[in-house]
């Protein structure tokens, strides 16, 4: 795409207003520039560039600024007392787009234009034009760069380094710079060369060990409003004990998922729904998801989306999912999601356009984010979401059996250090029928400081002992697991 072509074709359409909401400031001004030094004699009009800290400075020639003009009201008088023809950038004026005195003097700028052609040029991150104004106005759109410019961008970072450090060159990795290229896409000009920069001089090389750190630099550019969150630490499958068939179901499933293009007609898998009980690991699953695929994670919490203020909830969940894309390839953990699509008493309606946008979503995103879901309450849910075709999967996690109990058993003593030898796991195993790997986790934490005060090391004994002391929620809420259970029955995959 030529970009500058387009931004000249905007300009000679004669619009009187043009909007363009970038963060690449710099680069815009230097395509204004040469569209205007380009323009033959006839053509030619002068450059003005207005800031509130410097006032009113041309830039087509080398003249001083006029810091008379600072004023945003008084710079807008000017312009519009001026009888000759001239294009004026006004970097960051949003703010005063609500005033209507200054909202007037740009009307009767544009009103005029046919007769005085004064070109108005607004740049800032964000810009929300009046609605009187939206008649008189056109937005460009500053793309983000492509492939081909984002390896660009590295190799001259590379060549920057060899010529500031002669006689060290650069340690390149194809594929992880490859990778490098593929994982700053979605990025602005600046912050791509930013990161870049940043990647090769590190450590003077791109290497694999460099991506971790460039995703959560890029994770926290885009995510400034604060929704998503960025996990670091994903778990390992061999750190979960059970869920034999979602291991292998996911393994199937991996090839597909990294491949840059389909693989033999077969399309990228888009993720999968986790039901079940309550602390048997659906979280944990979640996170070693994204460790199985080698992407990052992304949490989103559906009952964070919320705000009282019509709008911005639906406006919160479309800037979640932007983000995930540009994050692609990633896995996005919605945990819980039947606490933010469940009717929420007057907030109905705005629950069902959540949901309505979140499905729409779901079945049309093109780029590789694997979604995860995970609940605890089916009833909650509603049917919409949980219809054949909306994930590729629906799994129930059930109570570990014996034989995975005496594995979470293993792990998490391991984990703390202790000597499996002297403890009975499979015995523990038997007695804890019924437990949840969470409970489990808690009776291995609470014997070990049992252990630690009585001056001793940790025992069969003292896990025993709290096994006898704790009731478990298949226990406490028992009605309730026997209908999700019978639920599951016929309408999901066990995940063991």
């Amino acid at each position: 795409m030529n970009r500058q072509r387009d931004l000249e074709l905007i300009f000679r359409s004669r619009t009187p207003i043009v909007v363009i909401e970038t963060g690449d400031e710099a680069r815009v001004l230097d395509m204004i520039m040469d569209l205007t030094l380009q323009r033959n004699r006839q053509d030619y009009v002068p450059l003005f560039r207005w800031t509130v800290t410097d006032g009113l400075q041309r830039l087509d020639i080398s003249l001083e600024p006029q810091l008379h003009n600072s004023d945003p009201e008084e710079v807008l008088r000017h312009i519009r007392a001026v009888t000759k023809p001239g294009v004026y950038v006004l970097l960051d004026f949003h703010p005063y787009l609500q005033d209507p005195v200054k909202v007037r003097l740009l009307k009767d700028i544009c009103i005029r234009f046919t007769d005085i052609s004064r070109q108005l040029i607004l740049i800032s991150h964000r810009i929300e034009l009046p609605s009187e104004l939206d008649s008189y106005a056109a937005r460009f759109e500053m793309t983000l760069p492509s492939p081909q410019e984002r390896m660009s961008m590295i190799e001259k970072t590379i060549a920057d380094y060899s010529q500031e450090h002669p006689g060290h060159p650069v340690q390149v990795d194809p594929r992880a710079m490859e990778l490098l290229a593929s994982n700053l896409a979605g990025l602005s000009f600046s912050d791509t060369e930013r990161l870049a920069r940043n990647a090769v001089y590190m450590d003077g090389a791109i290497a694999h060990s460099d991506l971790p750190a460039v995703m959560e630099a890029k994770y926290r550019l885009l995510n400034r409003d604060g929704i998503l969150q960025y996990e670091y630490d994903t778990a390992r499958f061999s750190d979960v004990g059970g869920f034999g068939r979602l291991k292998a179901w996911l393994s199937k499933r991996r090839g597909a998922f990294e491949a840059a293009t389909d693989v033999d007609a077969l399309d990228a898998p888009k993720g999968i729904l986790l039901l079940g009980v309550q602390g048997c690991g659906k979280s944990l699953a979640a996170k070693a998801t994204a460790g199985v695929f080698g992407v990052p994670l992304l949490r989103l919490d559906f009952a964070a989306l919320y705000n009282k203020y019509h709008g911005e909830t639906e406006r919160n969940l479309r800037t979640s999912l932007r983000t995930a894309d540009t994050m692609a390839p990633c896995v996005l953990w919605i945990d819980e999601i039947e606490k933010g699509l469940a009717g929420r008493g007057g907030e109905t309606g705005t629950t069902q356009r959540v949901l309505g946008s979140f499905l729409t979503w779901l079945a049309e995103k093109s780029r590789k984010v694997f979604v995860v879901a995970t609940a605890n309450d089916i009833k909650a849910l509603p049917p919409e979401l949980v219809r054949k075709g909306r994930f590729d999967e629906v799994f129930f996690v059930d109570l570990p059996s014996a034989a995975v109990r005496k594995s979470i058993f293993e792990i998490h003593l391991t984990q703390r250090g202790q000597d499996l030898a002297s403890i009975d796991t499979a015995g523990l195993a038997k007695i804890t029928a019924g437990f949840s790997g969470a409970e489990i986790e808690q009776i291995v934490v609470a014997a070990l400081y049992s252990a630690r005060a009585a001056g001793d090391a940790l025992g069969t004994r003292y896990l025993a002992q709290e096994i006898r002391q704790t009731k478990p929620l298949s226990v406490l809420m028992r009605e309730d697991m026997e209908a999700l259970r019978l639920w599951a029955q016929g309408r999901a995959v066990a995940a063991d």
